[in-house]
């Protein structure tokens, strides 16, 4: 994922935070919230300052776990990759588990090549939001990238219930079926276009980096989720 994709965020609406007490604890997790003046700076894009300002909220509440998330997701949109995994598992450990903070973890984790870690993340995400389709149509690419081509299409399938416009979901889903030979009466029969066309099939059989993927191939369509859909 190149970093313009990633900071092709939609027009974000941050909520009016306020700053959060000094003496809150881990355990308050559900009741913090992160300063409003380094959100804004977040919700503009200019992640230099926004993490100059959420470094400075961690190192005074280093138990704000919204904060360390925050920092985590603007370390990410600068490409610092590994900082942004540490600030994600930081704030895992103060008890925030957010389904769009498991999001963003395991499309790091992606990002590092880690696949395994990747799944586990978005399959937590799953359990956390399962009305969300960003958490199942991602884990459907890894599941379709290990071969696990079952479970994509059970991910996929509920990304499109869940919202029936997806494009890349539908792509996806074709790929799946080529793959498993399941071209046939039972198979819907708007993807079997989708399935014989064979550059929709290889740019999303290259998402995830299969044979020599431009990053426009991983990014995909428009529909493609990627870092912007979770914003925090």
């Amino acid at each position: 994922m190149t970093g313009a994709a990633r900071a092709t965020i939609a027009a974000v609406a941050l909520l009016l935070l306020i700053w959060i007490p000094s003496t809150s604890k881990a355990g308050d997790v559900d009741q913090q919230v992160c300063d409003v003046g380094a959100d804004y700076y977040l919700g503009i894009e200019d992640y230099s300052e926004a993490i100059r300002r959420h470094v400075d909220i961690v190192r005074r509440q280093p138990g704000n776990a919204l904060a360390h998330y925050h920092l985590g997701f603007a370390l990410g949109m600068v490409g610092e990759r590994t900082e942004e995994i540490k600030e994600y598992r930081t704030a895992l450990l103060l008890g925030l588990k957010n389904w769009d903070l498991l999001l963003n973890l395991g499309l790091a984790q992606l990002e590092e090549g880690d696949l395994s870690a990747a799944a586990e993340s978005l399959r937590r995400a799953v359990l956390r939001g399962e009305d969300h389709p960003e958490s199942h149509f991602n884990l459907a690419l890894i599941d379709e990238s290990r071969g696990m081509l079952a479970d994509a299409e059970h991910e996929a399938l509920e990304s499109l219930q869940l919202n029936p416009e997806q494009q890349a979901a539908r792509n996806l889903l074709a790929v799946i079926y080529a793959r498993r030979n399941m071209i046939g009466p039972s198979q819907p029969p708007e993807l079997k276009h989708e399935v014989s066309n064979s550059e929709t099939s290889h740019a999303h059989l290259n998402v995830l980096g299969h044979d020599n993927a431009s990053p426009d191939d991983r990014t995909g369509s428009d529909d493609l989720y990627h870092r912007s859909a979770s914003t925090p």
